[in-house]
């Protein structure tokens, strides 16, 4: 079963307006992850797609979404898949990857179905390409690993980059995830924002009776949104995106944009912040 979502653009003007449920119902994206349905959230960002799929009773397919306008979906886009469950299967074009928790499928623009199955919790991200590049099983091996942060500030972590140019060619998508010690609560601190491109993120491995205060806005007219297990948040080219959480957890971050240069940010400092 597919089902579909359009989230439309907003500007930093309109966003200041904005109530707590207003806020959520914009950019958060809460019940992301369903049994046996495929869910996708189509946004006006950098035309960036945020899904899921669990074949929780069987497999589930992937063709066309009439949001893009194309016969098959992944006619004019690429997709990159990972998985935050237990290990499950992606066929695309006639071969089956097995992916276990934390690996990641890139799928190039032009091929076929995609098919979900098995045990994984897949988390789905697609952004329009303008060339193919080959499909591509990321392992956490692979990864481009960045060491970051100290326990004394709180944001003791690693950044394992997946999708990214020296891992994996990709027409615009860039993906991975981060990975905090224990005690450590802070991501993306000192914060920046990076007008070119817009960014997603998913939390994940938060306890059920921990939280995550995910923070948004114009650096000097920021909001807040608590968020739970498994939900995730569109963010905007022109918001600030970094948090805290009351334990530690993971996220995985992807953007989309003008260019793939992850280290293209402007950064704030933190006496900028309001």
């Amino acid at each position: 079963m597919l089902k579909t979502e359009t989230r439309y653009a907003i500007d930093p003007v309109a966003a200041k307006s904005f109530g707590t449920e207003a806020l959520r119902n914009h950019f958060r994206v809460g019940d992301l992850f369903a049994d046996d349905e495929i869910r996708m959230i189509y946004t006006h960002y950098d035309r960036l797609i945020v899904g899921s799929a669990v074949p929780t009773n069987g497999p589930l397919t992937l063709t066309a979404m009439a949001e893009t306008g194309t016969k098959a979906f992944l006619e004019r886009r690429e997709i990159g898949v990972l998985n935050v469950g237990a290990a499950g299967d992606v066929t695309v074009d006639g071969e089956t990857y097995t992916l276990e928790k934390g690996e990641i499928l890139y799928i190039g623009m032009g091929s076929g179905a995609v098919t979900f199955s098995g045990a994984g919790r897949f988390y789905i991200l697609s952004a329009p390409a303008h060339r193919s590049f080959p499909t591509t099983h990321i392992k956490e091996s692979d990864a481009r690993r960045i060491e970051l942060g100290s326990p004394e500030q709180a944001n003791e972590r690693v950044i394992i980059q997946l999708l990214h140019p020296d891992v994996c060619k990709s027409c615009q998508l860039l993906m991975g995830y981060t990975k905090f010690k224990q005690g450590s609560v802070w991501n993306t601190m000192p914060t920046h924002v990076h007008d070119r491109r817009m960014e997603a993120y998913l939390y994940f491995d938060v306890d059920a009776d921990q939280r995550i205060f995910h923070i948004m806005g114009e650096p000097d007219e920021t909001r807040h949104m608590v968020i739970a297990n498994e939900e995730a948040i569109i963010s905007p080219p022109w918001s600030v995106h970094c948090g805290v959480g009351t334990g530690s957890y993971s996220f995985c971050w992807a953007m989309a944009g003008d260019n793939v240069d992850f280290t293209d940010m402007d950064m704030v400092a933190m006496g900028d912040l309001r």
